[in-house]
C-alpha cells in the first residue's frame, strides 16, 4: 500500500464521519455539481446515494455513468481553508435494481445512517444507486497529497495497513 498509515486512517475517519458529498455528474456536455447523502457498502466497495428521478444528476448518472464526489472536513477543522482534509473519488455510478439482494443491503445501510429517509424508499421517483470508486485524490492536510486506485482504496477502507 503507498498510502502512509496515519493518511489512510485519516481518509477513513473523513468518509465514515461526514455523511454529505458533492456530486460532479455530466449534464448535456457540461459539468454538473449537486449535493447528496451517503453512506458507505463495507469495505470500500462503494457509495450508496438515494436520489430521484426528478433530479437532474439522476439523468446524469443514467445517461453517462462516471461521476465524482468530493467529501470535505467541515470548515473550520483546519487552520485555514486550504488545509481542509478532503477525498475526490472518481468513479462509475450504477443503478441498483429493486428487487436484487444488494439493494437490500444498500438500502439498509442508507436508512441505518438516515432514518428519516425510510418514507423516500416509498416514492416510485426514488433510485438507489451505487458509486463505484475507479481512483481517490486524498488531501490530508497541507502538502499531504496522494492519489490511489480502487485496489487500494478497498484494503484501506478494510483497515488494512
Amino acid at each position: 500500500m503507498s498510502m502512509k498509515p496515519d493518511l489512510a486512517a485519516t481518509l477513513r475517519s473523513l468518509l465514515l464521519e461526514q455523511q454529505t458529498a458533492a456530486l460532479a455528474t455530466l449534464h448535456k456536455g457540461e459539468p454538473a455539481l449537486s449535493m447528496v447523502p451517503y453512506a458507505l457498502l463495507p469495505e470500500g466497495q462503494g457509495f450508496v446515494i438515494h436520489v430521484s428521478r426528478l433530479a437532474v444528476h439522476t439523468a446524469d448518472m443514467l445517461a453517462n455513468p462516471a461521476v465524482s464526489l468530493l467529501v470535505v472536513a467541515p470548515a473550520g477543522s483546519a487552520a485555514s481553508p486550504q488545509e481542509l482534509v478532503r477525498a475526490s473519488v472518481q468513479g462509475w455510478a450504477r443503478q441498483l435494481p429493486p428487487e436484487s439482494a444488494e439493494y437490500a443491503n444498500a438500502k439498509a445501510l442508507y436508512v441505518a445512517r438516515f432514518p428519516a429517509s425510510e418514507q423516500t424508499f416509498s416514492f416510485s421517483d426514488f433510485k438507489l444507486f451505487v458509486i463505484e470508486p475507479r481512483s481517490v485524490r486524498f488531501v490530508g492536510g497541507f502538502a499531504r497529497a496522494t492519489s490511489i486506485l480502487a485496489g487500494e482504496f478497498v484494503s484501506i477502507m478494510k483497515g488494512a495497513e
